[in-house]
């Protein structure tokens, strides 16, 4: 037996907007009969472009109907474009919670809502540009994918729970887990993209250079009543003159080498060199 919150069992037992709008703006339907989950979700729109009106009809279990009808009440009174920001976890959370093994639920939820959006839009959702992994319950690479970003899932039985894929005759398991491996390894290589560091023109770094000298570093030498000039920039080699008491300074060297050059190739290139400049 599912542990299923009050919540769950309130809009399971007293489900709200159950039937179909009439003459409604946008329809959509996801699951099948033969699957055992069906969701058919209208809305119709007012004078101001927001949802005035959602019903759904549902064959499912409680956890089915109650997303349905929770949906219902979320989405009411928003833009289309609010609505579409709704996620399966927006769902579950608004419940109190849904057992993992019904999470699936939830996503038939989001899924039926964007059917319904497409259709007003004059759209669909079609599969045909993806593959079915599961042929069981006609789930795509596509479906698993994007399931499996919008909830960090990353074992196939967590992508049995959210889409249903896989619970049938098992024999997609491997085709799921080699939908996982190239996600989280696309993603991976993404993330390593962004932490990279972004190559710098000459003038970009030029101008860098003088911005990070003049903000960061003159004004703790100042001080300490020491300066610093910049007398020119040639690809990673920056020469300087210090002035002031730096110029006397018998730590000069030190002053160049850990805190000067250090600062900078922390804010700029870590291939930057600074050389000192005496007249």
């Amino acid at each position: 037996m599912w542990e299923y919150t009050d919540k769950v069992m309130d809009y399971f037992n007293n489900p709200r907007n159950v039937g179909e709008v009439e003459n409604p703006d946008g329809v959509g339907e996801v699951g099948s009969l033969a699957c055992g989950d069906a969701l058919r979700l209208s809305f119709k729109l007012d004078e101001n472009q927001r949802i005035k009106e959602a019903k759904f009809q549902t064959f499912g279990c409680a956890s089915a109907i109650a997303s349905s009808s929770v949906l219902t009440e979320m989405i009411i009174g928003k833009t289309l474009e609010e609505a579409s920001k709704i996620t399966n976890r927006d769902i579950a959370a608004y419940l109190g919670g849904l057992p993992e093994e019904k999470m699936h639920c939830s996503v038939m939820g989001m899924e039926a809502l964007e059917a319904a959006i497409a259709n007003y839009r004059g759209g669909g959702t079609e599969k045909k540009d993806y593959e079915i992994v599961c042929k069981c319950f006609g789930v795509t690479d596509r479906e698993i994918e994007r399931v499996a970003l919008q909830n960090h899932l990353t074992t196939v039985d967590d992508i049995t729970h959210y889409t249903k894929a896989g619970g049938g005759c098992r024999k997609c398991h491997d085709k799921i887990k080699a939908v996982l491996d190239k996600v989280w390894e696309n993603q991976k290589k993404e993330q390593n993209a962004q932490a990279a560091p972004k190559k710098l023109s000459n003038l970009q770094k030029i101008r860098l250079i003088e911005d990070v000298l003049k903000r960061e570093i003159v004004p703790a030498l100042q001080a300490d009543g020491g300066d610093l000039e910049l007398i020119d920039i040639n690809g990673n080699t920056v020469q300087v003159a210090l002035r002031g008491a730096c110029s006397t300074c018998r730590m000069s060297e030190v002053t160049l080498k850990k805190y000067v050059e250090s600062k900078l190739q922390e804010l700029v290139d870590p291939d930057i060199v600074v050389e000192e400049v005496k007249p």
